[in-house]
């Protein structure tokens, strides 16, 4: 089932358009705070975003230069303004289509199908967001993002900072590291962890991101 996220400020619209997803099987969520676009975002990790241009505190083109710092996902614009100038900045700010307002509900959820069937194949893995405070992590793309930094990982650090982070607050032992990025019965010197944890620190640090992750002596790693 995937996930839809409506960002759209008129209630009687964004209702619509949520109960023609769901009754097409789509799990679609309507953006609630409308100051914190990208932190909802995050929460919900959706598949597609709809996004209004006209909306309150910041309009669409911001938003969805704020997504595309992170995440990849086709954004469709639905919006009144459908001139030719917005269309192509909309375009131009990442969108992947645009949809003028009124619209016909079959042909919105025609074009959301199509899109959906673009952007992914049967076997392609869903987007996974991983957020702590104000580090996010795109694990499908292997991208930490802070603020205006972005950092891309290798696969190994990408790996760690992915079980760091979906076991904030707990320690992670060296041994459990191990075991899931090598998956081996062969024997891994302990020092080839330590040397990929230690670049990934510096990566962090590179972006603004200090003491993210922390040592636990004679237990691990733990983010907290």
């Amino acid at each position: 089932m995937y996930r839809i996220f409506i960002v759209e400020d008129d209630e009687v619209i964004a209702g619509a358009i949520a109960d023609k997803l769901r009754s097409w099987d789509f799990d679609a969520r309507i953006c609630d705070e409308l100051q914190h676009v990208t932190k909802e975002f995050v929460e919900y990790d959706p598949q597609l975003v709809l996004m209004d241009i006209s909306l309150p505190f910041f309009n669409g083109y911001h938003w969805c230069s704020e997504i595309r710092k992170i995440s990849k996902l086709p954004i469709m614009f639905i919006s009144s303004a459908g001139d030719d100038m917005n269309i192509v900045m909309a375009i131009n700010m990442g969108a992947d289509d645009f949809v003028a307002k009124p619209f016909d509900m079959d042909l919105l959820l025609a074009k959301i199908q199509a899109l959906l069937r673009r952007a992914y194949d049967f076997n392609a893995q869903n987007t996974c967001l991983l957020q702590h405070k104000d580090v996010v992590l795109n694990s499908a793309s292997g991208t930490v993002t802070f603020g205006d930094g972005r950092t891309e990982l290798t696969g190994n650090e990408n790996k760690i900072l992915t079980i760091l982070m979906q076991n904030k607050g707990r320690a992670v032992s060296r041994d459990t590291l191990m075991n899931k990025l090598w998956e081996t019965d062969c024997f891994v010197d302990e020092n080839t962890l330590s040397v990929n944890v230690t670049r990934l620190r510096k990566k962090l640090a590179a972006i603004g991101i200090e003491d993210f992750i922390r040592t636990r002596k004679g237990t691990g790693y733990i983010i907290e």
